[in-house]
């Protein structure tokens, strides 16, 4: 169990800026990992790996992960034993969703996988595409898609540092992932991403 604060918005630690790995050392050793030991996944972790996923790196709001056009359609949850909470990149922040466990329905939903029903955290990335078509129209979902591919590379590489390892996992059911979620009406889950330490 991870033990987090019972409280609706949990304020995350600051992510640490300069670690002890090189992107090249963090490229070479990059790996599919499907099985994870039991150690919780703390909030300083959870810090650094949702910061590197989507954090802000600029006064105006700019992120980790490039966007087209700045409209970051992405969204990213994190399912917990303790519950589904969202993270909110401006205050870098959990918000709260649901303090139901629902990770063994979540592997339902992803064909029983393991790495899922197994992992002390799963990191899902969905998107908003309403927020990029106004401008990019038909090329939206091409855009959505880059943007979410370059947001997974980002924390299977962060969670080398952490002495973690994780999958990505596109192998699921849509609507049923999004009703266990509980996701809001219009977001589209792309990734479910397993990650823990590794035994």
């Amino acid at each position: 169990m991870n033990m987090l604060p019972d409280e609706k918005n949990i304020q995350l630690p600051k992510p640490v800026l300069k670690g002890d790995i090189s992107v090249e050392e963090a490229l070479s050793k990059r790996k599919s990992v499907r099985i994870f030991s039991t150690k919780a996944v703390g909030l300083s972790e959870l810090s650094q790996i949702l910061w590197a996923a989507q954090g802000v790196t600029r006064d105006w709001g700019s992120r980790t992960a490039p966007s087209a056009g700045a409209l970051y359609p992405l969204e990213l949850f994190v399912v917990l034993s303790e519950g589904v909470f969202q993270y909110a990149p401006a205050k870098h922040q959990l918000l709260c969703l649901s303090r139901q466990d629902v990770i063994k329905a979540l592997s339902k939903a992803a064909l029983g996988q393991r790495c899922i029903s197994e992992a002390p955290a799963i990191i899902v990335i969905a998107a908003v595409y309403e927020r990029i078509e106004i401008k990019y129209g038909a090329r939206a979902e091409r855009y959505v898609k880059m943007e979410a591919g370059h947001a997974a590379q980002n924390i299977l590489l962060q969670v080398l540092p952490l002495g973690m390892g994780a999958v990505p996992v596109g192998a699921f059911h849509d609507d049923q992932a999004i009703k266990v979620l509980g996701l809001p009406s219009g977001y589209t889950p792309l990734y479910l991403i397993p990650v823990g330490y590794i035994m």
